[in-house]
C-alpha cells in the first residue's frame, strides 16, 4: 500500500522540519514547498492526499493557493489544513471562505495536528 502524501507549505524551514519529522515517523510521504507558487505547482503535479498550508508565503499567499485548488474540480477534494500565525477571527473567516477544511493557529500542539491529519486521511 502506498503511503499517503502530505504537502507541507511554509517558508520557515524550522517549522517545516518540526512538522515533517513526526509525519514521516507516522509513515506518511512528505512533500515540501517554501512558497505559494511552488505549493501550487507541487499540488497539481503530485496530487497530495492532504495539504498543510501557511498563509503568509512569498510569491502567492496561502489564501490564493487554497482558493485556486479548491475551485478546481481536479483538486477540490484535497483537504487543506491552514497552519498559520494569523490568529484574528477575520483571518479565520477568510480562510474558511477560501475553502480550508481546518484553520489551526501557531503555536500548535503536534499531537492535535497529527490527530487532525489522521482524521482527514481516514475519510
Amino acid at each position: 500500500m502506498n503511503p499517503k502524501k502530505i504537502l507541507i507549505v511554509d517558508d520557515e524551514v524550522d517549522l517545516v522540519e518540526t512538522v515533517r519529522f513526526p509525519l514521516e515517523i507516522e509513515g506518511y510521504h512528505v512533500l515540501v514547498a517554501y512558497n505559494g507558487e511552488d505549493a501550487l505547482s507541487q499540488a497539481r503535479k503530485e496530487s497530495p492526499d492532504l495539504i498543510l498550508l501557511d498563509l503568509m508565503l512569498p510569491k502567492l499567499d496561502g489564501y490564493k493557493v487554497c482558493r485556486l485548488l479548491k475551485f478546481d474540480e481536479r483538486y477540490k477534494h484535497i483537504p487543506i489544513l491552514m497552519l498559520t500565525a494569523k490568529t484574528q477571527e477575520k483571518d479565520k473567516v477568510i480562510g474558511m471562505e477560501t475553502g480550508a477544511n481546518e484553520y489551526i493557529t501557531k503555536p500548535f500542539d503536534m499531537d492535535y495536528l497529527l490527530k487532525k491529519v489522521k482524521e482527514y486521511l481516514s475519510k
